[in-house]
């Protein structure tokens, strides 16, 4: 959670997108970031500040004065308080300001005060996002060193299709806590990750497969981009949503995979091979439904290319692979054994043995091998943090 304990200012402006600020609140407080929102009198037309304060557990200030008091509201004091300062939405009125100085609201004077990172999520109409203005904005904020999280492609209040849509509030959080990440250690590296089933065909209505859910392989995906690496991650079919800053490529039999793996195998740095790859598949596809006649009914199959043994043959010198070994007997010779076989740096064990491990499961327990005979014993954890344990495994290697 590389948002625990953090002070975040979130700054909201006058955008129908305003709605979302709710629910980027309560992700950052789930991440147990401290969230202080200040608003502009014109976002106060598309969400009060009542809900934003329920959710933040902070006052929402928007002038800078409390009431008929006089009292001060401290810009100065909140632009050092925050660790991050993060404007979502921000309209394009905002931006004018920010990146010309106009400080004639609390929220732009507490940016010009700001010693923090700052982030900017525009928000506003597909013609007013690209309009030159609006561009150099954006471009003069950069230069300041803020960073700018890109509007997103989709339909607008204005019933336009294009860009102009406010990042998700996941994704906001998302680059936040990539920010924040203490361990950007892969920076600069490029990762691939295999994940998930394959599916063989039979005919045009079935197939062949087993019952990985791809959550390990995720997991692992996740983590390495949470850490700075460029990730791509090959799945098979699954029904989990792609994790974010991962480019991935959907394949479905284990021919698709080995020939996606082998088109970014060599420009890799790191391969994890945490896929569960089809040992056969059918030597005959029939082109239509086969209808159920006999009693007994053969299907003829013959080998996939085995992907691991192939890369481990082409691996070149600085390359790292990672393999995975689901065993339900001899667990440990057998991974040993695939280990040398294919050449692995070192195996992740799973055992089905173990309650709570292997397919499907939120959790897994695993154990490392590497080529020395080193076991590293892991307990039963969830799989980001099995993921977790992964990198810091390699991070001991390439130590």
């Amino acid at each position: 959670m590389s948002l625990k304990n953090k002070k975040i200012v979130l700054g909201v402006s006058g955008s129908i997108a305003a709605y979302k600020a709710a629910l980027l609140v309560r992700l950052l407080v789930k991440e147990s970031a401290e969230v202080k929102v200040i608003m502009t009198d014109a976002a106060k037309d598309f969400i009060t500040p009542l809900t934003l304060s329920t959710l933040s557990k902070n006052p929402v200030l928007s002038s800078f004065t409390k009431g008929e008091t006089g009292e001060w509201n401290n810009h100065v004091e909140l632009g050092l308080w925050a660790d991050a300062m993060i404007f979502a939405p921000a309209s394009a009125n905002t931006l004018a300001k920010c990146a010309n100085g106009i400080a004639d609201n609390l929220l732009i004077a507490t940016y010009l005060s700001a010693k923090c990172p700052v982030f900017f999520a525009p928000a506003m109409d597909l013609d007013m996002y690209i309009h030159p203005s609006t561009v150099a904005n954006l471009g003069k904020l950069q230069s300041y060193g803020n960073e700018i999280i890109n509007a997103e492609f989709g339909e607008l209040a204005s019933g336009l299709v294009g860009e102009g849509r406010l990042a998700e509030p996941e994704e906001i959080v998302y680059q936040l806590s990539r920010h924040f990440s203490k361990k950007l250690i892969f920076k600069h590296k490029k990762i691939l990750i295999t994940a998930g089933p394959t599916q063989e065909p039979i005919d045009p209505v079935r197939f062949i497969s087993n019952h990985s859910s791809g959550k390990m392989g995720f997991a692992i995906a996740e983590a390495f981009a949470m850490a700075g690496a460029e990730v791509t991650l090959v799945s098979g079919p699954v029904s989990i949503a792609s994790p974010k800053g991962v480019k991935v490529e959907k394949v479905q039999s284990a021919q698709q995979m080995f020939e996606a793996t082998s088109k970014y195998f060599s420009n890799s740095d790191i391969v994890v091979l945490s896929a569960a790859v089809a040992d056969y598949t059918p030597l005959h596809v029939a082109d239509k439904k086969i209808k159920k006649k006999e009693d007994v009914f053969t299907i003829e199959m013959t080998k996939t290319t085995d992907i691991a043994a192939t890369l481990g043959k082409q691996k070149k010198n600085g390359q790292i692979i990672v393999g995975f070994a689901l065993e339900t007997d001899n667990e440990f010779e057998n991974a040993k054994g695939k280990l040398e076989r294919k050449n692995f740096d070192f195996v992740v064990l799973n055992s089905l043995q173990d309650s709570g491990a292997g397919f499907r499961y939120d959790t897994n327990k695993i154990k490392i091998i590497d080529r020395a005979g080193n076991i590293y014993d892991f307990d039963l954890k969830t799989k980001t943090e099995v993921a977790q344990d992964i990198l810091n495994t390699i991070i001991t290697f390439l130590a």
